[in-house]
């Protein structure tokens, strides 16, 4: 009785141990955190100085389609209007992710319900590869590929959003096409042995069965894709021209969010119109990508209650 009473006063190494790795986890969620508050907060009063300190009006900045901050207009305003970036940007993003859909789902398909075993162990290496390889390397690809085949067939300098297209399209396919095929791996089999047990055809299954029950986790796949091909930035900035002009067409050089503010950040004072008119670019950059993230929960959770 009297050892079970002493065990029962004094902590165990077990708590002990348990205490400190407690410690040491709200310390990093604690650093995180505090990291994770501190960019928004910097990026925040950077980009809405633009407003506050220059005064410049938010909804010429968001649909002006002129951009150079050093200097003035005839109205002795400042040229800072982003909408010739924001456009190319959303272009660029939604057209490559519409273009690359089609072929991860195809690819993911292959490889949990058509392939067999070895075909997907050679597949699975190589989509990973795809995901590990820089940007930079794309981007150099589309200067020397790309560019030139879009110059030949359609004229002009080849630089634009089919170019930046066509390039993002390489880059998001490989994430949608891990993500789907966790997604479709995510299904119950006994979907697929009840589908063929009635009678259905293995199209039949694929088509009314597992792409219905896998499409929340689709559609997150392809929001993911959206995002990362909103956020990039070298690639398409070696392919997309970097003229702040409103696309006319696919083939026009032009700029967005992400090569603007690789281009110029380093040339701008801090503090400056200029600098704080691309640390907007940023917020907006910033917004999106929380946007993004409310999707994907969204639709997580609105597949959590299908299910």
């Amino acid at each position: 009785m009297d050892d079970i009473q002493k065990k029962l006063a004094s902590p165990s190494k077990a708590s002990h141990e348990d205490i400190v790795g407690r410690i040491i986890s709200y310390s990093c969620i604690a650093a995180i955190i505090i990291l994770v508050i501190s960019i928004l907060y910097f990026i925040t009063s950077r980009g809405l100085a633009t407003f506050l300190t220059d005064h410049v009006n938010l909804w010429q900045f968001l649909t002006g389609k002129d951009w150079n901050p050093g200097s003035l207009n005839a109205q002795g305003k400042p040229q800072v209007g982003a909408l010739p970036m924001i456009v190319t940007s959303f272009s660029v993003t939604i057209l490559s992710a519409l273009v690359a859909t089609p072929f991860a789902i195809a690819v993911a398909l292959f490889m949990t319900d058509i392939a067999p075993k070895s075909g997907t162990k050679f597949l699975q290496p190589v989509i990973e590869l795809l995901v590990g390889i820089p940007s930079v390397v794309y981007g150099f690809i589309g200067l020397t590929v790309v560019v030139p085949v879009i110059r030949n067939l359609f004229g002009g300098t080849g630089a634009g959003i089919l170019a930046g297209t066509i390039v993002l399209f390489v880059m998001v396919l490989p994430t949608i096409t891990s993500l789907a095929v966790d997604a479709l791996r995510a299904v119950p089999a006994y979907f697929r042995s009840a589908s063929l047990a009635l009678g259905a055809t293995r199209f039949q299954t694929i088509y009314k069965v597992l792409l219905r029950a896998a499409m929340p986790r689709l559609l997150t796949a392809v929001i993911f894709g959206m995002a990362r091909a909103f956020g990039e930035a070298l690639a398409v900035q070696m392919v997309i021209g970097n003229a702040v002009l409103m696309p006319r067409n696919l083939i026009t050089p032009t700029s967005t969010l992400t090569s603007q503010l690789t281009t110029n950040i380093g040339n701008t004072i801090m503090g400056t119109l200029p600098n704080n008119a691309l640390w907007s670019l940023a917020l907006i950059l910033l917004l999106m990508s929380l946007v993004f993230n409310l999707l994907v929960r969204y639709i997580g959770k609105r597949g959590e209650i299908k299910s």
